[in-house]
């Protein structure tokens, strides 16, 4: 579920978003209403993931009847509910309302813990009310929470940094994510990037944060599962990997994506436009494409390698096996020569330099399967 509302856009978010106002979140909620009614999912939620925007911006009165929305559907196999908020919004009477309601996990975009850095990134936050809201989250006993933390960012050391996953490591998170920035178009930061007033990081000055992370991380007990994913044993996130393996899913509220039997579609991303498709059946979404076994099998592999457990590739073979496999052969044979890839009995991973470098490996991937497997749908 995506919640488009935020106070302010921070400097490098492109995110679609809305300001708040009363009307706006009042309109939102009944038009969630409506489109649960009218797509109801056809079978038990295994996951429930609340999505920003700031979805801790809404009243403990909003969550509560957004919360209803869930409660009324069918959750017996429900494993896992999480949340995000942003440190400035948590509340004890919002974690009340998420506790009760069911909620399991909060994700909190932490970012930085450097007061410095967090105004450079126009975070709306300090330090002090990211503790503030890490002790509520205690008091309030949720199984599970994260930390986001990124880095390479502008005018940050790696001495910073490293402060930065200490600090983490201090206030003991079940689970925590570390990205590194980058610079997306229309943003204040992308501005400031065309102006010279910033500048981007170099290839070898990324890897270094990468990997300190990674090892300061390892040192503390958290197992790294995903490129930018770690989490003590048992808490990683179940919503997420369920989505990398590329399983169903359902989106509700503007600019949600789906992916369910033969078709992926995202939401318009535009509240007023989004409403009006629910409004009178007749939903607005944008990149709409048919799921051809290729299509799927691509982003298996894309998504499956990023993940630590990597790529069961007979597996996959079998489970798409229409799918333009031969036109991957010579690319994972190069990236095993090159020690980016290695392999286990059935697995195939990347190795600690693969990881370094697994987008550009994921844009490889996408280049040697069948560049037609985008079918537009029909």
């Amino acid at each position: 579920m995506h919640v488009p509302f935020c106070a302010r856009a921070c400097d490098f978010c492109n995110f679609y978003q809305e300001r708040p106002d009363r009307t706006g979140i009042q309109d939102y909620l009944a038009a969630m209403e409506r489109e649960f009614a009218l797509y109801p999912p056809a079978r038990p939620f295994e996951t429930v993931f609340w999505g920003g925007g700031t979805p801790g911006l809404l009243k403990a009165e909003d969550l509560r009847r957004l919360g209803r929305i869930i409660q009324n559907a069918d959750t017996r196999h429900l494993r896992e509910w999480t949340v995000e908020m942003a440190p400035g919004s948590v509340r004890e009477d919002k974690l009340e309302s998420l506790r009760e309601m069911g909620v399991t996990r909060v994700s909190m975009g932490v970012q930085s813990f450097d007061d410095g850095l967090l105004e450079r990134l126009g975070r709306p936050h300090t330090r002090r009310q990211v503790d503030q809201a890490i002790d509520l989250i205690r008091k309030l006993e949720f199984p599970n929470w994260n930390l986001d933390l990124m880095f390479a960012l502008p005018g940050q050391t790696l001495t910073q940094w490293e402060a930065d996953i200490r600090a983490a490591m201090e206030r003991e998170p079940p689970h925590l994510s570390t990205y590194c920035l980058t610079f997306e178009e229309d943003t204040t930061l992308w501005v400031r990037l065309q102006k010279g007033q910033v500048h981007k990081r170099s290839e070898v000055e990324e890897a270094a944060f990468y990997e300190r992370a990674w090892d300061l991380l390892a040192s503390g007990g958290y197992g790294q599962y995903e490129v930018s994913n770690f989490a003590r044993p048992g808490y990683s996130c179940i919503h997420n990997l369920n989505t990398w393996r590329m399983h169903e899913w359902l989106g509700y509220g503007p600019s949600a994506s789906s992916q369910l039997g033969q078709r992926r579609w995202t939401n318009a991303h535009d509240l007023e436009a989004w409403a009006t498709g629910v409004a009178t059946a007749r939903p607005a979404r944008v990149d709409e494409v048919a799921l051809t076994p290729n299509l799927l099998a691509q982003d298996c592999v894309v998504f499956g390698l990023r993940m630590n457990e990597g790529i069961d590739l007979c597996h996959l073979q079998k489970r798409y096996p229409d799918a333009d496999w031969p036109a991957l052969d010579t690319l994972l044979a190069q990236l095993v020569e090159e020690a980016l890839i290695e392999v286990t009995e059935a697995r195939w991973t990347l190795t600690r330099s693969g990881r370094l470098l697994a987008d550009a490996i994921g844009s490889a991937v996408i280049g040697a399967m069948d560049a037609d497997a985008l079918a537009p749908a029909s």
